[in-house]
């Protein structure tokens, strides 16, 4: 099984080839990935602090938003409620190869 481990915008993620996954919002950034992990089957790379021989290919499959997420703030006795609710922006993308030139 071959799979990496990317920092993307400086947040971690396991991926494979042919996984779709979920990134924070970059609407109009462009989207590096810097490779610190490469599994190919038995062989492991580990990079210091990341990997330049390793790319990752990908497409860009759209804005998603996220599941809604609800803050209550309460306080006994004092009639204080406050709501807050927040639902974050993704960006999907398509991870098509995984390659190495080593």
């Amino acid at each position: 099984m071959k799979y990496a481990v990317a920092r993307i915008k400086g947040k971690q993620y396991k991926f494979s080839e042919g996984d779709s996954i979920l990134i924070d919002s970059a609407k109009d950034e462009k989207i590096v990935p810097e490779v610190l992990l490469f599994v190919d089957e038995k062989k492991v790379e580990v990079g210091t602090p990341v990997l330049k021989d390793v790319t990752v290919s990908f497409k860009v499959e759209g804005e998603e938003k996220g599941k809604k997420i609800d803050v209550l703030k309460y306080k006994a006795k004092s009639r204080y409620r406050k709501h807050i609710g927040f639902r974050p922006q993704y960006t999907r993308i398509s991870v098509s190869k995984i390659s190495s030139s080593k």
